[in-house]
């Protein structure tokens, strides 16, 4: 039976849009179909823990109610007063930076995605329709992840604001989401450009990760160009706003529904046009080359000498006892440190982890003095680098190369218990443990030598807290045995807001313990017993597979 797609449909009445870009719109056409059909048969993350059942349809259009669920939060911004840069500047500040997130760190493997290259270079069909094709299919799916985030407040939007308005955020929304795919394309092209084999694949994860942090601080800092004045939001411009595109995209608002033509206004508004519009032509003017650049990563790096790794060495003896847990940690560790799909997903979660807590620690500097902070109890914002520690732990489930996983299944029961019991080890020492140093060492260089034991607290709460993610996210297999089914994170989300909520309780009973004499040193030892006896229970005293 053959497949319909409404998408298509409309992509037809565009057709002479792509034609006239020099893009054979047939072949676009077909493969796009093709794409659109084997989506149908991946099960996204959400629907993971049942990927057994057969499900019918594309069931990551299934899961979009997720985000519509999240952009609920929206409507307060959408219904507080008519000041539409402040209004704007929030929801597409937060729109911005839903859609980059994932861009970043769910459909950069569609962007970067080479595999079908052995197929479609066989045939004559050139690299900017190839491209134009991977193009529609990403904006395809960003516009229903946006679209799903924006539904119910453009539906208030409507009601409150009129069709203008309306119609004005679509049109601008469309336009966000092409400059966010352009942008990011963009960015991969330069660093194609340079860069090499696995050299490249590294410095794309470390792209990604520097992208996240820039994402992170730019919304707190969009958040801070209001000033709260008489029970209302009141704008004043500053050079440096030019460099951040949620208030480009506010602009237009304030220029064409409350025709405020202030020269910054009209530059802004200026702005949120030209800008998306140089980025989308350099990308199209790039697209050849892109596709070329995309071999490197099909580039094998050249065989040698196997490594010495001394600290994986060092790592092992330590942590394990047995040599077939060794031979676990150092397979896992390396494939953490390896495996280009497993970086995707996880890194740019990392860098999340590195800047949150400084973030909450600059927003107690607006209310208090920095003697007042360091003499505080605000060095427990560490624990907001603790949440995520689930995420982390649910990607351990899944490889590239999970067919491989049938050896490990071969073995006993009990090296299956090893196997992620090393997996989640590793993940300690090789993901965490430097992001914990890091941001403990910082603290204390701000909070002075006092809040050691406080560190050393927050450590061990890590250990447990990825006990505890482990028991509430952990498959029903070996690690790294399953595919990476979606593009998108957002399965399991009770769970995860579960795992957010143990680390509100540890961090509030680590404030407790700080009221009561030596209560922080008690709580020490107590979560050591507890984070001892819960290791050896799971690893020891029960089975992982029945």
């Amino acid at each position: 039976m053959k497949n319909e797609f409404r998408s298509l449909k409309l992509l037809d009445r565009l057709q002479s849009l792509f034609r006239k870009f020099g893009i054979n719109y047939p072949v676009m056409r077909k493969i796009l179909e093709v794409k659109l059909i084997m989506d149908q048969r991946r099960v996204p993350t959400i629907f993971s823990g049942n990927a057994s059942k057969k499900k019918e349809g594309n069931q990551f259009v299934k899961s979009l109610w997720i985000y519509a669920l999240y952009g609920i939060a929206l409507i307060f911004f959408i219904l507080i007063g008519d000041n539409y840069m402040f209004q704007l500047a929030i929801v597409f500040g937060i729109s911005m930076f839903i859609s980059m997130t994932s861009m970043i760190s769910d459909f950069s493997t569609v962007l970067l995605d080479v595999r079908d290259k052995t197929i479609l270079h066989t045939k004559p069909v050139d690299d900017r329709t190839i491209n134009a094709a991977k193009m529609v299919h990403l904006t395809l799916y960003m516009l229903m992840m946006t679209g799903a985030f924006l539904g119910v407040p453009s539906i208030v939007m409507l009601i409150k604001h009129g069709i203008g308005y309306f119609l004005l955020f679509l049109l601008s929304t469309i336009w966000m989401i092409l400059f966010i795919i352009a942008l990011t394309a963009l960015v991969y092209i330069f660093i194609l450009r340079y860069f090499n084999g696995d050299k490249l694949q590294d410095i794309i994860n470390y792209v990604q990760i520097i992208l996240s942090i820039c994402l992170i601080i730019g919304y707190q800092v969009a958040i801070r160009v209001f000033d709260f004045v008489d029970l209302s939001f009141v704008y004043h411009f500053s050079w440096w706003h030019v460099f951040l595109p949620p208030i480009w995209f506010a602009a237009p608002f304030e220029l064409i529904l409350h025709h405020d033509t202030a020269a910054h206004i009209m530059m802004l508004s200026i702005m949120a046009l030209l800008i998306p519009l140089i980025a989308i032509y350099l990308y199209y003017r790039l697209m050849p080359a892109f596709e070329r650049n995309l071999e490197k990563l099909l580039e094998q790096p050249a065989k040698g000498k196997q490594k010495r790794r001394p600290l994986i060495t060092m790592w092992e003896k330590l942590l394990c006892r047995s040599k077939a847990e060794r031979a676990y940690f150092r397979f896992s560790y390396i494939l953490m440190g390896e495996e280009r799909d497993f970086k995707l997903k996880v890194y740019p979660s990392l860098g999340m982890a590195i800047v949150f807590p400084f973030i909450f620690i600059f927003n107690l500097l607006h209310s208090q003095s920095y003697a007042e902070v360091v003499q505080g109890k605000g060095y427990l914002n560490v624990y907001f680098a603790l949440i995520i520690i689930g995420v982390t732990v649910s990607m351990l489930r899944y490889s590239s190369k999970y067919k491989a996983a049938w050896v490990l299944s071969a073995a006993p029961v009990e090296d299956a218990l090893k196997s992620y019991s090393a997996a989640l080890k590793a993940m300690l020492v090789k993901l965490l443990l430097p992001i914990f140093i890091l941001v403990a060492v910082i603290f204390v260089g701000i909070f002075s030598v006092r809040i050691i034991p406080d560190m050393l607290i927050v450590g061990v709460v890590a250990i447990l807290q990825t006990l505890i993610s482990y028991k509430l996210l952990k498959g029903d297999d070996f690690p790294f045995s399953e595919k990476f089914e979606a593009t998108s994170q957002a399965g399991s989300t009770i769970k995860y807001f579960m795992m957010m909520a143990f680390v509100g309780v540890f961090a509030a009973l680590h404030y407790v313990s700080t009221l009561i004499v030596l209560g922080k040193y008690i709580y020490l030892v107590v979560l050591l017993i507890v984070t001892i006896a819960a290791w050896k229970n799971i690893f020891s005293s029960r089975k992982m597979l029945e």
